[in-house]
């Protein structure tokens, strides 16, 4: 047990300094002890049990009821059927499959078709691509008009704002 590293350790984590007189060693100490201990007598208990395991390994290999591991062998071949035609057993199976695939397919596509149309495109916005000569004169005078209204005593200012809330 380090005891400079566990001092650094902690204060790391909390911020707190502990000297290496402080009691907290001890019951670090004793917690090393209970722990090897516990680690002793977990580890005896595992090397019983993996030797009681195989004995009774041992015991069903010698009583033929499971087999000894052998180097490893070819499996047979599947015996062939006399009257195996080109689509046999699991061939067919595939077959069938793939085709009841495609038609699965086929019917989704045609249900999307006929059920689900795209919307419509939007209308096309037509926006003007420059003012015209009377639409440039009109927006100059407005910011004249803006200026000198600015100008004025705020009654006259309020009154010309009332009136042009007017439709």
């Amino acid at each position: 047990m380090d005891q400079q590293k566990l001092r650094t350790l902690v204060f790391e984590k909390t911020g707190v300094k502990i000297d290496v007189d402080d009691p907290v060693f001890a019951l670090v100490a004793l917690n090393e002890a209970v722990l090897a201990e516990a680690v002793e007598r977990h580890v005896a208990l595992l090397d019983e049990a993996t030797r009681e395991l195989a004995g009774q390994v041992q015991a069903l290999q010698d009583g033929g009821h499971i087999p000894r591991p052998a180097a490893a062998r070819p499996a047979p071949a599947p015996a062939k059927p006399a009257n195996a035609g080109p689509l046999d057993g699991d061939r067919r199976v595939i077959a069938i499959a793939g085709g009841a695939a495609l038609l699965g397919a086929v019917l989704v596509l045609l249900g999307q078709a006929a059920f689900f149309r795209p919307p419509p495109p939007p209308a096309p916005i037509v926006q003007a691509k420059e003012l015209t000569p009377e639409q440039t004169r009109a927006l100059a005078d407005a910011d004249k008009m803006a200026r000198a209204v600015e100008k004025l005593d705020a009654k006259s200012r309020k009154l010309i704002q009332s009136e042009m809330q007017k439709p």
